[in-house]
C-alpha cells in the first residue's frame, strides 16, 4: 500500500531519466512562451483596436486634411490606419512635389498611391501576424512531444518491471499511468495555443477587410478630393471586429 501512495507525478518526476525530463522542459518552455504571446497579443490588439476605432471617427469628422495631419503629429501613428493615412498623406504629398520623376516614383497619383498604400497594408499584415506561426507550431507540436515521453515513460516503465520479475497488474498500472501524465501535458499545452490561434486569426482578418474598406475610402477621398457614401463600412467592420 505505501507504495501505491507514492504514484504520482512527483514520483514520475524522480524516477525520470534525462530524455523524459528533457522533453518536461521542453513542454515547460513552449508553454510558457505561447501564453506569453496569446497575453501580449491580446493586450496589445485590444488597445491597437480602439486606438484605431477612435483615430477612424476623428478621420471622416475632420474638417481638413491638415487637421487629420496634426492628429497624427501630436498622437502618432502607432496603430494600422493612422499609419496607413500617414504613409497615404506623404505619398500624395510627395507625388504632387516631384511629380514622379523617379522610376519609382513612376505614373499617376493614383497608381504611386495604390503602391505606397498597398506597401503599408503588407507590413501591416506581417505585424498582426507576428507571433501566429509559434502558436500554430506549438499547437500541431506539443501533443507528440507529450506523446513521445509517454512513450519513452512506458518503455521505461516495462523495462524495469520486466529487469524486477514482478509483473503484476498493480505493478504494471502504476508505472504506465504515471507515464501517461506527459500526454496530458502535451495536451495541456496545446489546446490555449491552438484556441488563441484560431482566436487571433480570426481577429486579424476581420482587422485587415477593415483596413482595406478603410484604405479604399482614403484612396478615393485623396484623388477625387469627396467623401465617399461608404464611408462608414470601416468603422462598422472594426467595431465587429473588437
Amino acid at each position: 500500500m505505501p507504495a501505491e501512495h507514492s504514484l504520482g507525478f512527483t514520483h514520475f518526476l524522480a524516477q525520470a531519466d534525462g530524455l523524459g525530463k528533457t522533453l518536461l522542459v521542453v513542454l515547460i518552455l513552449m508553454s510558457m512562451a505561447s501564453w506569453y504571446f496569446i497575453l501580449t497579443k491580446a493586450i496589445t490588439g485590444l488597445r491597437q483596436r480602439r486606438a484605431s476605432q477612435r483615430f477612424v471617427e476623428k478621420f471622416w469628422d475632420a474638417s481638413s486634411l491638415d487637421a487629420v495631419k496634426n492628429e497624427i503629429n501630436t498622437h502618432g501613428a502607432h496603430e494600422p490606419f493612422a499609419h496607413l493615412t500617414s504613409h497615404a498623406l506623404f505619398a500624395a504629398e510627395h507625388h504632387g512635389k516631384t511629380g514622379g520623376g523617379k522610376i519609382g516614383e513612376g505614373g499617376t497619383l493614383a497608381e504611386f498611391l495604390t503602391r505606397s498604400m498597398r506597401k503599408t497594408i503588407d507590413e501591416e499584415t506581417a505585424q498582426l501576424e507576428n507571433g501566429l506561426t509559434f502558436l500554430a507550431t506549438v499547437g500541431a507540436t506539443a501533443p507528440f512531444v507529450g506523446l513521445l515521453g509517454t512513450v519513452w515513460g512506458v518503455y521505461g516503465a516495462l523495462v524495469g518491471i520486466g529487469m524486477s520479475g514482478a509483473g503484476t497488474l498493480d505493478r504494471v498500472a502504476g508505472p504506465v499511468g504515471e507515464a501517461l501524465i506527459m500526454t496530458g501535458l502535451g495536451l495541456a499545452v496545446a489546446l490555449p495555443a491552438v484556441v488563441a490561434y484560431n482566436f487571433f486569426t480570426r481577429a486579424n482578418r476581420l482587422t485587415l477587410a477593415s483596413l482595406d474598406a478603410f484604405a479604399h475610402d482614403l484612396f478615393a477621398y485623396l484623388t477625387t478630393g469627396s467623401q465617399v457614401k461608404q464611408n462608414s463600412n470601416s468603422l462598422h467592420v472594426l467595431q465587429g471586429a473588437a
